[in-house]
């Protein structure tokens, strides 16, 4: 089970990895076009559509806060480090 459980949490951390990569590149067309980074609508929206989606057992509490922290990674990490996006 130890085997199984350290190949998930290696799965888990390529997909934070590329959802990084993804909101960096989001982020730095955002900037490029004088957008907004956060769009409060747009992250609400998100946590409805991942809690309709959930089929547990994590609860909507705890999607909420999983949710909530990796949002909040997510503009930390890609803060100081993203690039104006290519033209």
């Amino acid at each position: 089970m130890r085997d199984a459980i350290i190949d998930n949490d290696l799965r888990l951390l390529a997909a934070v990895n590329a959802r990084l990569e993804l909101v960096a590149r989001l982020r730095g067309y955002k900037r490029a076009q004088g957008m907004e980074f956060v769009d409060q609508a747009r992250e609400d929206w998100m946590h409805r559509y991942l809690a309709a989606a959930n089929r547990g057992p994590l609860t909507d509490q705890g999607l909420h806060e999983i949710y909530g922290h990796l949002l909040d990674l997510t503009k930390r990490e890609t803060a100081e480090t993203t690039p104006l996006a290519p033209g």
